[in-house]
């Protein structure tokens, strides 16, 4: 690491100003900074040192999206192989299938390697893509308006894949990153500014311009030819049967977006993010007592045509995007309540939300992406009460002290 210390330290004078790359240097400091603390310092009084800035914030997001990045390899693996152990001989239709075949991998759904290996080669493509596409509006809009390159995209750029099918085109996922990133952030003037999760709004842009990519039976699974609900899916519809145990859809073996499936991996990461105090512990319980109160009382209504009505607070836990929208993005510190008080209300409402959206609307089962989006415009409205009403106390306490 020395000698690209010394490296960087070399090329710097080409990228400071008067130098042949001055125009780059945003994206030369960016690579300088990910990689080493920044060498710049205040000249004046007073400053606060915390340990926790924004770079440790988004390593530690990314640290605990590790365990759901290991179950979106598994898993999309796993569904293709399941899928291809069905057919009498081994399609060959994609290049990944073709990939493995050339190899000698096999499509073995009992070995857990040849699952990783054959999700990695659906996952890292979509990331690859997402990191470049999405790393060139950054360094331009950067470079443009002449400021540092912030580390948040490399955590965007992780979550947006996590909330993709394995089958997304290609030009789709750097349509959906670059809409995230142009419209949902650099329009209201990058990062600390946007008011809607980048990830989010990418995502919600595709299905409504692409829903055929982006919903329906036949993209969760990396098999051309082969149709398969999700199970909120199955739950929606009386005329599907519905083959999901708990446990497995706990766990994360089902179909799904790539990174969204497994619960428990989302716990893990909700216990790194709670333990290192980036994410809020009151945001994530509110969300989970919202959905709770909301689904149970859905349950005591009920309905003779709705079979939603009678799904439980413990399926709505662990199927579609619930858990991984609760630990990962309602958390979002950018376009989340601030306020304390504000979190819990905040949280009630997306939880609230989600099952309201699951419930009433058979025809679109999955309702976590609009909960929190929702949830996002409401944020600074939820926080300007709470905080109207702390002024509003401390005058009065000092009109009569």
């Amino acid at each position: 690491m020395k000698a690209f210390r010394k490296f960087l330290d070399k090329q710097a004078r080409h990228f400071q100003k008067g130098g042949k790359l001055e125009s780059l240097y945003y994206l030369f400091e960016a690579i300088d900074v990910l990689f080493y603390t920044s060498g710049k310092v205040t000249r004046s009084s007073s400053h606060i040192r915390d340990v926790m800035d924004l770079k440790r914030m988004m390593i530690t997001v990314m640290v605990a999206l590790v365990p759901a990045v290991a179950m979106a390899l598994y898993n999309t693996g796993l569904q293709a192989n399941l899928a291809i152990a069905g057919f009498s001989m081994i399609p060959t239709s994609n290049w990944q299938q073709s990939v493995i075949s050339w190899l000698g991998i096999g499509f073995n759904p009992q070995n857990i390697w040849a699952n990783i290996f054959h999700g990695a080669l659906y996952f890292f493509p979509v990331y690859i893509l997402t990191l470049f596409v999405g790393g060139f509006w950054e360094v331009l809009f950067a470079c443009v308006r002449k400021h540092e390159v912030n580390e948040g995209f490399f955590v965007t750029s992780l979550l947006f894949p996590m909330i993709l099918p394995p089958t997304i085109p290609f030009w789709q996922v750097a349509l959906g990153i670059s809409f995230g990133v142009v419209i949902g952030k650099e329009v209201f003037g990058g990062v600390g500014m946007n008011i809607l999760n980048p990830a989010l709004v990418g995502r919600a842009f595709l299905f409504f311009a692409y829903p055929a990519q982006i919903s329906g039976d036949k993209v969760w699974v990396a098999v051309d030819g082969v149709s398969s609900a999700t199970p909120l899916a199955q739950l929606a519809d009386p005329l599907l049967q519905f083959g999901t145990s708990w446990r497995y859809a706990f766990i994360g073996f089902i179909p799904g977006s790539m990174g969204e499936t497994s619960t428990l991996a989302c716990l893990i990461g909700a216990v790194i993010l709670i333990y290192t105090g980036v994410g809020s512990w009151r945001i994530i319980i509110s969300v989970l007592a919202g959905m709770l109160v909301t689904s149970l009382f859905f349950n005591i209504v009920g309905s003779d045509t709705n079979p939603m009505f009678q799904v439980t607070p413990a399926w709505h836990l662990v199927l579609g995007g619930f858990a991984f929208g609760t630990v990962f993005m309602a958390t979002d510190p950018v376009s989340a309540a601030m306020t304390e008080k504000g979190k819990y209300l905040y949280g009630l409402l997306i939880g609230f939300l989600v099952v309201l959206i699951r419930v009433i609307n058979p025809a679109f089962p999955e309702g976590m992406m609009l909960a929190i989006l929702f949830g996002n415009v409401f944020a600074p409205i939820i926080d300007r009460i709470f905080i109207n009403a702390n002024v509003k106390r401390r005058r009065t306490r000092y009109v009569n002290g």
